[in-house]
């Protein structure tokens, strides 16, 4: 696991040597073929397109987990996304602290979110890439390391993929609204412990601050664990985080301003340290 985040620290390999990569062209080529005209037909082929690939991942991770501790440990590290995550939320940052809104909303819609960013304000844009930031320390840090301390490279090889499918197929649109669904429960349950993990994390990194806001709001966004570490990063930052429509996290706190997302990347590497020590520790 150490190694695999030292590893982390150089970035990411090569696209054509990246299992995420990998899983990615699986989830296209399974998708192309899908051609259920009926909803049980859609479930069945996309419960049928996750159960494979998920077997497939878990599969060579039981493979890799026979060869030495080094080779595990290079092949855990694809499986996370630490410095890519940080570095990601420090460009929107530096481009709004620069006053580029433009570029800024290019940036969060390349690398954080898949909603439309091309209406939101400065403070939108903010407050979306600490948003990120929060629900991904979850996703891509602390649940794959939580998964391979659990069960290894398998389940984080299974994780990574069922959390990449969720990603790319769990989508409200009538091609996926039914093929994508299995993918999107799985990807819950795998993170129900995660989320809450990192919430606790991040609650400790802050000395305490924001446990009132996670307390009241922590169920308010229509996933049920994003809305953990989002709500303390809300909280912890005394800011608002809105999803026009969807949801307001701290509706008393301030709007985001460019300084909050170091602040934000402040209080993340505070909880990834803690959640690296504490998921080091020998039952």
């Amino acid at each position: 696991m150490l190694l695999a985040l030292a590893l982390d620290a150089l970035g990411e390999p090569p696209a054509p040597l990246h299992p995420v990569v990998w899983m990615g062209h699986y989830l296209k080529w399974t998708r192309k073929r899908w051609r259920g005209e009926t909803f049980r037909h859609q479930l069945a082929e996309g419960a049928a397109g996750w159960a494979l690939g998920a077997g497939l991942a878990a599969g060579a991770g039981l493979v890799a987990s026979r060869a030495p501790w080094a080779v595990q440990g290079a092949l855990l590290k694809p499986l996370l996304a630490r410095r890519a995550l940080f570095a990601a939320v420090a460009e929107v940052g530096a481009a709004l602290e620069q006053g580029d809104l433009p570029q800024a909303r290019r940036l969060l819609s390349w690398h954080l979110v898949s909603r439309d960013t091309s209406e939101l304000s400065a403070a939108e844009v903010a407050g979306a890439a600490i948003e990120s930031l929060a629900e991904n320390l979850s996703d891509s840090v602390i649940a794959p390391l939580l998964a391979y301390r659990v069960g290894g490279l398998p389940l984080a090889a299974a994780y990574r993929l069922s959390n990449t499918a969720d990603a790319m197929w769990g989508y409200h649109t009538p091609e996926l609204e039914y093929a994508g669904k299995t993918a999107a429960r799985v990807d819950d349950l795998l993170n129900l412990a995660p989320a809450r993990l990192t919430a606790l994390c991040a609650l400790l990194a802050a000395g305490g601050r924001g446990w009132r806001v996670w307390a009241q709001d922590r169920r308010k966004t229509t996933s049920p664990n994003a809305g953990h570490p989002m709500s303390v990063f809300a909280g912890a930052l005394d800011i608002k985080l809105d999803k026009r429509g969807v949801y307001v996290l701290n509706a008393g706190g301030r709007e985001p301003s460019p300084a909050d997302l170091t602040r934000a990347v402040r209080l993340a590497n505070g909880a990834f340290l803690i959640g690296v020590l504490g998921l080091l520790v020998k039952a």
